[in-house]
């Protein structure tokens, strides 16, 4: 993986490349998404090569990332063989940052040519990093009442040499919620500070979506809902089928839903590629096993996500707010 962190712009990319190839899936369940190439990856379709994936900020501006990544690839002899050219099969997924930051400064080519460049295995930035860098959550209130969120990975080891990855961006309109069921990071009253739950504040008829005007000059008047969205991204070395790797991608929502409250809003973008070994069909219980494995992973880096980031451009941290208490 390579990222791009822009700080002062409040935005960046994050990029995982599979030179050799992988077969794909992605699972989108948010009812804001703004995507490319996903659907390619249906179980439908032919192309079975995937090999980059993009996530990005700068809303559908960022798109342009996985075209950087194509460069890069194709440079390096990477991609669909069709004839004499090799063309990089690059999904992407973005998320809506413009409101925290610069937003007339957005992730292009080049920055997902830079991140291609820089991806490498092991370890690699976490919290306000990569697509992560402008990440918020609990903005039902407004901006106003949002905790800083961000980007965060996790991997397992399983029994006969599997490995499960997971790669989250959480961007969400929802809370955060610990896998004991405490509430993490939920709207924040613009009057005591007390910290709601967003279901509260939807019953309550409160929500900026629904009033479209913001309680402090944090916010944007009229702001647009679908200014949210969680990415994900599953790897494995298990050799899976792409209908297979295409479930593994729709059971990883899952671990989103135990700790992001509500998830796949109306307002929201919420979508998960997943990676796996092309070859022949490995053993039957497999992709239930990566999709167990994998939708656990995921509930418990979208808490790492939260408690990685750093406040930023006057959204404050889950520490900060920790430390306040």
């Amino acid at each position: 993986m390579g990222v791009i962190t822009d700080k002062t712009a409040a935005t960046g990319c994050t990029v995982v490349t599979v030179e050799d190839g992988a077969v794909g899936g992605v699972s989108v369940k948010g009812g804001a998404p703004g995507t490319r190439e996903t659907d390619l990856l249906s179980p439908f379709c032919r192309v079975e090569e995937v090999h980059g994936i993009a996530l990005s900020g700068g809303s559908a501006f960022g798109l342009d990332t996985a075209g950087g990544v194509m460069e890069f690839l194709e440079e390096k002899g990477c991609g669909l063989a069709v004839g004499p050219y090799r063309i990089p099969i690059v999904p992407a997924a973005i998320l809506f940052d413009l409101f925290i930051g610069d937003g007339t400064i957005r992730p292009n080519a080049s920055w997902g040519y830079q991140a291609a460049a820089a991806a490498a295995a092991g370890e690699f930035p976490q919290g306000s990093a990569g697509a992560g860098t402008g990440a918020t959550v609990a903005k039902s209130l407004g901006l106003y009442g949002a905790i800083k969120a961000g980007q965060a990975s996790l991997s397992q080891a399983l029994p006969g040499g599997l490995v499960v990855g997971v790669l989250v961006v959480v961007n969400a309109l929802g809370d955060i919620w610990d896998l004991q069921g405490r509430l993490l990071a939920g709207p924040r009253d613009p009057e005591s500070g007390r910290m709601r739950s967003t279901l509260e504040v939807f019953q309550a008829g409160e929500a900026v979506v629904e009033r479209g005007r913001a309680p402090s000059d944090l916010d944007i008047p009229g702001m647009p809902g679908g200014s949210n969205t969680t990415l994900g991204v599953v790897a494995t070395n298990a050799v899976l089928t792409k209908v297979e790797v295409s479930r593994v991608a729709a059971v990883a929502h899952n671990g989103l839903a135990r700790t992001i409250r509500p998830l796949h809003t109306g307002w929201d973008g919420d979508t998960v590629f997943a990676l796996a070994q092309p070859g022949e069909q490995g053993s039957p219980t497999a992709a239930d096993l990566i999709a167990a494995t994998a939708a656990d992973l995921m509930a418990r880096a979208v808490v790492l996500s939260l408690q990685r980031s750093a406040s930023l451009k006057g959204v404050p941290s889950w520490q900060e707010i920790q430390a306040g208490e």
